[in-house]
Order: structure tokens, then sequence, then C-alpha cells
């Protein structure tokens, strides 16, 4: 078996985690404990000096258990298993998507700093970069997947702000439009704005396309981001989120996690653990309906626009970002009903199978209306440059046979 290179999904049942140091369990136990005993005083200074960052640890060194705040088996080999779909060096896993996002720009940005991010994101996010970090002296600057390389520059440049980029965050695609943003024109942006003592990190939030369809290291990223919630998770039933990359910037998000607090418990490792075993049966299955019922959007009288990647045509400007960057169009599909928002809740309210619920990713179809509802908060303008209306409609795609969802959606558009 060493001789041979597997295929992330056989190894989501065995990799990282031994038998026999549980009493033969096929599966992984539960480590419910929040300490652990060391075997002498020796072996716990060693595993401090190690946790601590005293000192590196040796090519063959065990990594020692502590503290649940600091490690448990449960998460590390999780983590170990959640590397491989990304061929990251290092993951960690926190209790929520935002807590890994937010860990992750308190660690990298400091007053004075700016965040270049991508338009539109994720309503926390951006209540987080427009909102809480300006309280720390800490302001972002946005850039849409309409604007060249050349643009987003000349914008830096045109408010002096070369010096002052620290991060470079995109979430691509982008919630809840399916916009695309080109992570290897990201990484020549940082390329011209870099020196030697100014790093500017490139921080991928990946959660539409899970860790199946995209692999952000791949094309440039230092850092990706998860709300492991979604595809992850994929049950309606935790709140996670991960960070994975390169050792020398997980180090460092490993140690603000550490004196934040803010990673999983060992249930919901466990519940990750159960959860990735499946991941690829149910997203692939749920990318083969979303792109049923797409189709079936695509040619109803009573919507305007389908965003959905599987439509993107030769002449568009993000098709060669598609094929380049992702293996697959996904499983969201957002479009606009003909009207408003009154027409966009006739819609949501008439569902009978489907789910109004925001979230996403998950086996139940879900669906909400991100103006009113995950992107409240987004401000007004932001919304209408974005697309982010009052007759947009998200839908999270999920297992169920997709003939029964597309009923649903048609008994539901019958009642606009």
């Amino acid at each position: 078996m060493h001789n041979r290179d597997f295929h992330p999904e056989s190894l989501m049942m065995t990799h990282g985690y031994k038998p026999e140091l549980s009493e033969g369990a096929i599966k992984c136990p539960i480590f419910q404990t929040s300490t652990f005993v060391f075997k002498n005083a020796e072996e716990g200074k060693a595993f401090f000096e190690v946790a601590y960052g005293k000192r590196e640890k040796d090519p063959h060194e065990e990594l020692g258990l502590i503290y649940s705040r600091l490690n448990n088996p449960d998460l590390q080999i999780l983590e170990e298993r959640l590397s491989l779909w990304d061929k990251a060096d290092e993951c960690c896993v926190f209790e929520s998507g935002m807590s890994a996002i937010s860990t992750v720009m308190l660690e990298f940005l400091r007053p004075g700093d700016v965040i270049l991010y991508s338009k539109p994101v994720y309503g926390g996010t951006d209540h987080f970069v427009n909102k809480v970090l300006p309280e720390y002296g800490i302001n972002g600057l946005g850039f849409t997947s309409e604007q060249s390389k050349e643009e987003v520059l000349e914008m830096i440049k045109s408010r002096d702000l070369q010096s002052k980029i620290k991060v470079i965050y995109i979430e691509t695609p982008a919630n809840p439009t399916n916009a695309l943003f080109d992570i290897e024109m990201c990484k020549e942006i940082s390329n011209e704005l870099s020196t030697p003592e100014q790093e500017i990190v490139i921080v991928v939030d990946n959660t539409y396309m899970g860790p199946l369809w995209q692999q952000p290291l791949k094309h440039g990223a230092d850092l990706v981001v998860y709300s492991a919630t979604k595809y992850i998770g994929g049950h309606s039933d935790l709140i996670a989120g991960a960070v994975l990359g390169k050792s020398a910037h997980m180090q460092r998000v490993r140690r603000l996690r550490t004196f934040l607090g803010n990673m999983a418990g060992p249930w919901t490792g466990w519940l990750l653990m159960r959860s990735l075993e499946t991941l690829k049966l149910r997203m692939t299955q749920q990318a083969e309906n979303a792109k049923h019922v797409a189709d079936y959007l695509l040619n109803h009288p009573k919507v305007e626009k389908v965003y959905y990647l599987g439509h993107l045509r030769e002449t568009d400007p993000s098709y060669k970002t598609y094929k380049n960057q992702l293996s697959c169009a996904g499983a969201m599909v957002s479009f606009d009903v003909i009207g408003g928002e009154k027409e966009a809740f006739k819609f949501l309210n008439s569902l009978k199978l489907m789910k109004l619920a925001v979230s996403l990713g998950s086996t139940e179809s879900l669906a909400e209306h991100p103006a009113s509802m995950t992107h409240s908060d987004v401000s007004d303008d932001d919304r209408a440059l974005l697309h982010i209306s009052d007759k947009l409609v998200r839908l999270s795609i999920g297992v169920e046979h997709y003939s029964d969802i597309i009923w649903d959606v048609e008994q539901a558009l019958e009642q606009v």
C-alpha cells in the first residue's frame, strides 16, 4: 500500500488514524477530554517547547498531546485528512467559518494596513471588513470581477496604497452571484506590490467550491479558508471553519488560534471526519442536480437571468478563469425572478420540498433571498453594483432527485 499514491477520497476513512492506539476501533473515537497525561516531566517540557514555538519539531518526532485548546486527536486527524484535498502543508479547524476568516485577517493585518478584497463576499465577511476592521485602524479596498489587473493596480496607486496592502482576500466563486476572480491575476498584483520587507498574503475563500472543485493553492494562494459548515460538513448539523496553506503562514494562524481559543471541539471534529467519507459522493450528485435545475431555469418565462457557471460561454470574460481554475460548475444556482422582492418572496413562500433557510452545501436543497437575508448588511451602493437586487434568489442544490427539485421550482414559479 505504501507504494501507491491513493486518491483523497480513498484516504478519508483511514489517513492519520491508528486503530491499535484506540483498542482496535475501526473509527476514531471522540476524545472528549480537556487535557492529556505526560509520561514524564521531560516529555511535557518537550511538547510545550514545540507548542509555543521555542523550537521546531524534529522530523521524526510525534507531535505530543497537551490540552484540547492546543490539539486533540479528533482535530489532528481531521486536519491531516482535509489537507489532502488541497495539497496543503497544514490545516487548522475552527469553531466557525467566520472565526477562521477573522483569525486570518487579525493575524496578517495591523493598524494602518489595507486589505484588498473581492466584491461581493459573504455578508459576514463584508461586515467584518467594513464595520469591524476599521475600528482597529484597518481599512478595506474592494474590487469587482469586471476590473482588469491594470484597473485594480491603478485604483491602488491613485490612492497611494501600494505600501499599505498586506492581504489580498478573494472569495471565488462569489456569494451569491457566482462571480469569478482570477487567483493568478491576484498573484501578479501581489508580486508587483511586494517588496523584501513587505509580504502580501493571498487568501481565498473556497467555500462555494468546497475542497473538490477548486484548489486555490495551485494557482498562487497562500491560504485557503472554508466555512466547513457547508460542503465539508454537509448535513446542516454543525458549525465549523478551516484554514489551510503553507507551513510558514499556518504556524502564525495556529498560534493565534491557540490564544484566541476558537478551535473546534472534538465532537465537531468527529462529525467532520464522518462527513469527509462521503464528500465526493455528495458533491458530485449535487453538481449533477444543479446542472439540471439551472438548465430548467434558463428557459423559464418568469426568470430574467440565471447565475450559473455552467452556462458561461467562450465569449464571456470569466470563461478562461473558469476553465483554468475550476473543475466543475458547482452546485450553487442564483437567478433573478421577473419583478422584485414581492415576486421573489412569493416564490420562496411557495416552495414545498426545498427549505427556506440560509447556509448552503448540505444534503437538502435550500433557498434564500440574499438582499434581505445573508447580504442585508452590504451597503446599498454595493448591492446595486454587484447585482444583489431584490429580485435575486439563491439556491443551494442538494442530493434529492433532480426531477423533484425541478417540480418544486416549477410549481413555486407558477405562483409568482
